[in-house]
């Protein structure tokens, strides 16, 4: 889908020179993506502090237990 955008000339050069990418479209693509990614980072950094932890849970133990024996 087309789209037309009225984008600060100098930022997109140099997001495209700094990105190394080869169009105006790669950097655009490419800095949106970073914005989506970092957003769903926050949203991770939120969740801290409302799941409760188990000091005494073990994945170690945890993993120890599933192991399934082959016969060789």
């Amino acid at each position: 889908m087309g789209t037309n955008l009225a984008i600060d000339d100098n930022l997109i050069e140099e997001a495209r020179r700094i990105g190394g990418h080869s169009t105006k479209k790669q950097a655009v693509t490419v800095a949106l993506q970073e914005y989506v990614d970092r957003r769903k980072q926050m949203g991770i950094i939120d969740l801290f502090g409302t799941i409760d932890f188990d000091p005494a849970y073990s994945s170690r133990e945890d993993r120890d237990g599933d192991r399934i024996e082959f016969d060789r």
